[in-house]
């Protein structure tokens, strides 16, 4: 393959990379929107309606291994198309538990429901394989990027699907994951038909020194971040910049809440973090490519730690508590584009796709495990402390940047 011809293909994939990454940002966001409110309605209590985001993230996660698996041995395209038919099928699930009024089948339905976060996230990965060195980190943030559109849309389109099932018998609540698994179905074909050709298979093919199936195995990649320092640091930075963004996000609502804040302001402010996650990706893949990944990890570490500062010392300042909110997105989007980036530069083509989804398997765990614990601290202390508890979160990222950057 010439040079020209590898820059069209690169071409290509990103680009459908790129739409997927916008329909299937769209479902996902479009069946969390109302997520909790379903949950409640089916299970009669607020007490078990936090269960569905965390059947959710808990999908997610153990979706990653399996998934890596997949990929490792086929290629990213099946990967990324059984999960999202797994997503649709979790969609379908859900809608399913809505009608029967069961809580146990909803919660089993969001679980698989998960897969479909589990593909939004290997996408950033398959942009990578065939991006050179030094434009990894742009490649990668291009495709994170294009989860605005869909994180933007998906809650305002919530309501049009829910009016849309009406007469048919399924709760308004649950007609948004109805467009979801329509979604995901319309992202699995489009994925199946169009990234050809396979994104790792051909760098892997490009490559002659990893043409061999030795080391690809799940163990293979565990051993490649185990011998990597500078693979243990990404994994770190993308699980802890995850954590701590997730463990604060998810209660600054309630927060606000506390103090006066209506719907319409908390909307406001966790549209503003939203775009402080996406929106300026493709600004982190330049810098991440420009000054190098440690750098801009020293950033995220910097950006989150002030996030911190500020949305815990807020109180009733609406605006302090946005603009902490805001740079809390900006550092995860550091922490993640630049980390993502790290990994793939520090482990063998051969044992990349495996050790991709440990990351990912690490960054769902331990959200999940940081969302569960953000309530009970706040609920046992206060949102302040839930803050100092997330930047306290950070001092391992910073600690091994330091260590990395002065060997």
């Amino acid at each position: 393959m010439s040079e020209t011809e590898l820059a069209a293909v690169r071409r290509r994939i990103t680009a459908v990379l790129v739409a997927s990454q916008i329909l299937g940002g769209l479902g996902v966001a479009t069946g969390i929107a109302l997520a909790v409110v379903l949950a409640q309605q089916v299970s009669g209590t607020e007490a078990l309606a936090g269960l569905a985001p965390t059947a959710t993230v808990a999908g997610t996660a153990l979706m990653s291994v399996p998934l890596a698996a997949l990929m490792t041995a086929r290629g990213r395209r099946p990967g990324l198309v059984l999960a999202y038919l797994i997503g649709a099928l979790g969609a379908g699930v859900v809608v399913l538990g809505a009608v029967m009024d069961n809580f146990v089948v909803l919660l089993v339905g969001m679980a698989a429901f998960g897969a479909s976060s589990s593909a939004n996230l290997q996408a950033r990965f398959a942009a990578a394989d065939l991006a050179v060195p030094e434009r990894r980190g742009r490649a990668i943030s291009n495709v994170v990027w294009a989860t605005t559109i869909g994180a933007v849309l998906g809650p305002n389109i919530a309501a049009p699907a829910g009016r849309s099932v009406a007469g048919a018998g399924i709760p308004a609540t649950a007609g948004p994951f109805v467009w979801a698994a329509g979604v995901f179905l319309i992202s699995a074909v489009m994925v199946l038909v169009l990234l050809r050709p396979d994104p790792l298979l051909t760098a892997r093919a490009l490559s002659p020194a990893d043409r061999s199936p030795e080391g690809r195995s799940l163990r293979a990649g565990v051993q490649a971040v185990r011998d990597s320092p500078m693979a243990r640091l990404a994994l770190v930075t993308v699980a802890l910049s995850h954590t701590a963004m997730v463990s604060i996000m998810s209660m600054t609502p309630v927060a606000l809440s506390h103090h006066g804040a209506g719907i319409e302001l908390i909307g406001l402010v966790i549209s503003g973090h939203i775009a402080g996650m996406y929106a300026f990706s493709p600004v982190m893949g330049w810098l991440a490519d420009r000054v190098g990944r440690l750098a801009v990890i020293g950033l995220a570490v910097g950006l989150m730690s002030v996030a911190a500062l500020l949305a815990g010392t807020a109180g009733a300042s609406h605006v302090q508590t946005a603009v902490g909110l805001f740079l809390l997105g900006l550092g995860w989007s550091a922490g993640v584009v630049s980390g993502s980036a790290l990994l793939t530069d520090s482990v063998p083509q051969p044992a990349r796709a495996a050790a991709q989804g440990l990351s990912d398997l690490a960054m769902s765990a331990t959200a999940g495990l940081g969302g569960a614990a953000a309530g009970l601290i706040v609920a046992q202390a206060s949102y302040g402390w839930l803050n100092l508890v997330g930047a306290c979160l950070l001092l391992p990222m910073a600690a091994l940047t330091i260590r990395r950057s002065i060997r």
